[in-house]
């Protein structure tokens, strides 16, 4: 080999090397997120099995999966996290794409690039893990639709997987084989769910932040209208790009059936008291937590004394010590209301009420938010405004969800804070 060669690889290959790398004095902020659940192998679905559950069977093997998400800040960079958290087994990704999503399975032309892990474009990620890509160049705008390709060459159809149920997203699953970044992608079949995503993250000046929506179906969206990006966190994301203090990256951490102090099945999550470090501590950029959460643990409950409405309020306090100590701000929003939903009983709706008075006096959290206020009939507050009500008086519609999304008062985030400022533990 000759030594102009040597000379050019090495140059070519310390390029590569700083390309790959963030810049110092960087500031990443994420820009979109969800939250990760255990998704077991899939069955053959049995005659006797209802179509909901028929549909919702997922597998894959030697494909790719086109999965779609709607950023809210943008930026000049992007690099994205994936999870096999609640993997058994590890996972082999054979390549990854990004790109702008222009319409349905269809991107930007020109706007592909090619995802790698500490400069490999094949990985494989362990068991309970999670992989962070190299920076890549893309110009990311605000409130757009991203495309994440992920090539899985291996037989998935019995594997635990991690995945995120409530995406109300149509995401593609390709005809067998490697179409990561491909121009024209060949769906197969499409999925409501995401897969191994975790964070998608972008470089941004050095004064902008993100805020963690943590909760349970309300904050998820369930019951929106499916590819409309309709939930209040959406509708936060909107109203911030337009503030003069500049624009937050939204951060949807939320599970649908999620509860504070316990487990209803996989689907719904670990209880938000054990992933909260996962789901909201370690949030780059993050410098406010958003959190409603707590009517699952009192509508499973039904007539039980035991959560009640004080241990609902310790496991709330935990968590407002827990984001201080990691200097971040946190609102408490209360319980909206849900007489008429399958899991409605007297003694859960005086565990509700007692919950709302502590949180609209508490002065643990650094704001409160009133969703209660914002979407009960004000004939009849133990009910959810007919015209807010998405049919099965539990979940707000869109409008219910708009509401919810514009009654937040923008000042809680104007405060000029910096991400991570460590703040004293309150007495």
């Amino acid at each position: 080999m000759s030594r102009f060669l040597i000379v050019s690889l090495a140059c070519a290959l310390a390029a590569h090397v700083a390309l790959a790398q963030p810049a110092p004095g960087e500031h990443w902020v994420g820009t979109w997120a969800t939250a990760a659940v255990v998704r077991p192998p899939a069955r053959p679905p049995a005659s006797s099995q209802p179509a909901a559950a028929q549909q919702a069977a997922v597998n894959i093997n030697n494909q790719t999966l086109r999965q779609i998400v709607h950023v809210s800040i943008g930026g000049s960079q992007a690099r994205l996290l994936l999870t096999n958290v609640f993997g058994t087994a590890p996972l082999s990704i054979g390549a990854a794409h990004i790109a702008l999503r222009e319409k349905d399975s269809k991107i930007v032309t020109g706007s592909n690039r090619p995802l790698t892990f500490s400069r490999r474009s094949r990985v494989t990620i362990p068991a309970g893990a999670v992989m962070l890509s190299d920076p890549v160049a893309l110009a990311i705008p605000a409130m757009s639709d991203i495309a994440i390709d992920l090539f899985l060459p291996d037989d998935l159809t019995q594997a635990t997987l991690t995945s995120h149920f409530g995406a109300n997203q149509t995401n593609y699953i390709s005809s067998t084989g490697n179409f990561a970044g491909a121009a024209e992608f060949p769906p197969s079949s499409t999925t409501p769910s995401w897969f191994f995503l975790s964070r998608l993250e972008v470089t941004a000046p050095a004064r902008t932040a993100a805020i963690v929506a943590f909760g349970d179906s309300i904050t998820d969206g369930t019951r929106s209208t499916i590819n409309t990006n309709s939930r209040w966190p959406d509708v936060l994301a909107k109203r911030l790009q337009a503030t003069p203090a500049g624009a937050y990256g939204i951060l949807n951490e939320a599970i649908a059936g999620n509860r504070l102090l316990g487990e209803a099945n996989n689907a719904a999550g670990m209880n938000a008291l054990s992933r909260l470090g996962r789901d909201v501590l370690d949030q780059p950029g993050a410098t406010d937590v958003i959190i409603l959460e707590g009517i699952n643990d009192i509508g499973l409950a039904r007539d039980a004394p035991v959560p009640s409405s004080e241990d609902l309020i310790a496991a709330h306090e935990q968590i407002v010590e827990r984001a201080h100590e990691h200097g971040l701000k946190i609102y408490g929003a209360t319980l909206t209301p849900y007489e008429g939903a399958a899991y409605f009983s007297p003694a859960g709706e005086t565990k509700r009420q007692a919950f709302n008075t502590w949180m609209r006096s508490n002065k643990f959290y650094d704001g409160v938010i009133d969703f209660d206020a914002v979407v009960r009939d004000p004939d009849s507050p133990t009910k959810i405004h007919a015209r807010y009500d998405s049919g099965d008086h539990l979940h707000p519609n869109d409008a219910g969800y708009e509401a919810m999304g514009s009654a937040i008062d923008l000042k809680l985030f104007q405060s000029g804070s910096s991400p991570k400022t460590p703040k004293p533990k309150r007495k």
